[in-house]
């Protein structure tokens, strides 16, 4: 009996323990996702729900132990109905309040936190009845959590993600919570007070969490709605991101990524011309390609207009990004089918990529050629890695690179901006090769804009800034450079100077490059010289500091 006993404690101690790690990632998660600057976020609330856990853990002492079971019951069903509820209740808040979200978000924390610091304490009481021995009683209670809490990471970052939705995976851990309350209900019936109160509750949360369950999907939509002006179309989280596709009364397309916009319709166009087009002026007959990001297959789409491209490699870390790219009927129509309407290699993100070029590209299908005669075909590879990964292991050097991040609006982003990663850039980069780089907007965040050029400065290479203005965006750069001992500043900049463009566009004019070489009186005058570094994220400062206050 006592064996038994102690069996169905640590069984129960197993599951609270993995879903106690899991609600600390969702919260986490979900706080990262709606205010941006995840490191800061699953920080600060991994953070607050470890200090409130204390703080629980240490209240437990004024429960006295008469009905110590029914109250430990209870406590757990409350949890499984706040943590299962806690992260649609954040959506709807930041939505449709987002004054007060900070308010509902850290009361769900502390809450959520104080629950679970009642856990082990009250554990290991009821457990003393069946094993006297201090030492071995917290030493098995705390072996089981730790255990459960490993198997909660595992199956967090590993499992729930590949079949359900972050809201779906808070009811699901909700409901994990709501077993671990069931089984003591069974094994310990006889000895609960208020066994029939203790059913009715447990039963009506378990209902409650199976309908939101069921129903969490078009809850999140409807939630999301509230955060974006035009109609929500897409929504999909991928184990790298959430990207969210809107379409405005005009039929302008819209792509959010973690909240922040990529691309709107009307104006993508202008981005995206700014960013391959200088490059192909510099460079005669280019036949070697790199994209570094731009899953979404516009910059591919202007790359491709070139019939002296042979090769194309794109590299973007998220497969279901580039997944919309080929099959989404509204990408498709965006970027020309240019992710399709060639010869297609796809190596997953968990595959190395070959040393040898000859593996590296295995035609899958061809399709509609891209000039010239059938051998002169671009082949394009998609390769889902990170970037500075690819950049260790990939042969060879390209004509041009084209690097197309996100802004660099968190840590793990910023290391892409990193001078160790234009050095290995310039590693990938022919002689004669160039490259360019989009680097967020050289007025509201000017002096992340002149860190990046800080960077590749420090990293050999010869950079000049341009800039345009994209009605979605506002006032926006980029970078381009290449090699020192092949170019100059004044070197690049007479060249595009004098430019002409090779294919057709619907935007971009030999002028409008020439202007965009050109700044206002002092506009890129600073007292900074910090360049960023995988260690400082100088750059990562500087993007807050700027979007947050502006210049």
């Amino acid at each position: 009996m006592n064996i038994s006993a102690s069996f169905i404690l640590y069984l129960a101690t197993f599951i609270m323990g993995g879903c106690g790690l899991a609600y600390e990632y969702t919260l986490s998660r979900v706080a990262a996702d709606l205010l941006g600057n995840s490191a800061r976020q699953w920080a600060l609330v991994i953070g607050a729900m470890m200090f409130c856990m204390g703080i629980g853990a240490d209240l437990q002492k004024r429960l006295k132990d008469k009905g110590l079971l029914d109250k430990f019951i209870g406590a757990e069903i409350l949890l499984g109905l706040l943590g299962g509820c806690g992260p649609l209740a954040l959506l709807f808040t930041y939505g449709m309040a987002p004054t007060y979200y900070i308010i509902v978000q850290y009361s769900f924390i502390c809450s959520i936190g104080l629950l679970l610091g009642f856990e082990l304490p009250l554990i290991a009481r009821l457990n003393s009845v069946y094993i006297s021995r201090l030492e071995v009683n917290l030493g098995k209670v705390l072996k089981m959590d730790y255990v459960g809490a490993l198997a909660g990471a595992l199956i967090w970052v590993f499992l729930l993600p590949r079949f359900f939705t972050l809201i779906e995976t808070a009811f699901i851990l909700g409901l994990l919570n709501l077993s671990a309350a069931t089984i003591l209900l069974l094994y310990f019936h006889s000895q609960i007070t208020f066994s029939g109160r203790l059913w009715t509750a447990l039963l009506t949360t378990i209902l409650i969490l199976t309908c939101a369950l069921f129903q969490a999907r078009n809850w999140t939509s409807s939630a999301e709605q509230y955060l974006y002006r035009d109609r929500v179309i897409l929504s999909q989280t991928t184990r790298f991101q959430h990207i969210v596709l809107t379409r405005s009364k005009a039929n302008e397309i819209s792509c959010y990524i973690n909240g922040s916009l990529q691309f709107n319709s009307a104006d993508e166009h202008i981005y995206h011309e700014n960013l391959v087009h200088p490059a192909f002026t510099l460079v005669p007959n280019p036949r070697r390609i790199l994209i570094l990001g731009g899953g979404d297959g516009l910059a591919a789409r202007e790359v491709l207009k070139y019939p002296t491209v042979k090769e194309l490699v794109l590299c973007d870390l998220d497969p279901e990004m580039t997944g919309l790219a080929r099959n989404h009927p509204d990408f498709i129509k965006l970027n020309h089918d240019s992710l399709n309407d060639a010869r297609v290699s796809i190596l997953e993100n968990n595959a190395l990529v070959p040393q040898d070029q000859d593996e590296i590209i295995r035609i899958k299908n061809q399709h509609q050629r891209y000039g010239g005669r059938p051998e002169e075909v671009a082949r394009v590879t998609l390769v889902h890695l990170d970037a500075a990964s690819l950049l260790e292991k990939l042969a060879g050097k390209f004509d041009i690179i084209i690097v197309d991040f996100p802004d660099p609006n968190s840590e793990e982003l910023a290391k892409l901006y990193s001078r160790i990663f234009y050095r290995r850039l310039a590693d990938r980069l022919a002689v004669d090769g160039i490259f360019v780089q989009q680097a967020t907007s050289p007025y509201h965040a000017k002096e992340a804009f002149l860190c990046i050029g800080r960077s590749m400065t420090a990293s050999e290479l010869t950079v000049i800034p341009y800039h345009d203005n994209i009605p979605s965006f506002g006032e926006w750069g980029w970078w381009i450079g290449g090699h020192r001992e092949r170019w100059s500043e004044n070197g690049l900049k007479k060249r595009l100077e004098q430019t002409k463009l090779a294919v057709p566009t619907s935007y971009l004019t030999p002028e409008l490059i020439h202007a965009s070489l050109y700044f206002g009186k002092n506009q890129l005058k600073t007292s900074e010289n910090e360049i960023n570094t995988l260690v400082n994220h100088k750059i990562f400062t500087y993007y807050l500091k700027g979007w947050q206050t502006g210049y």
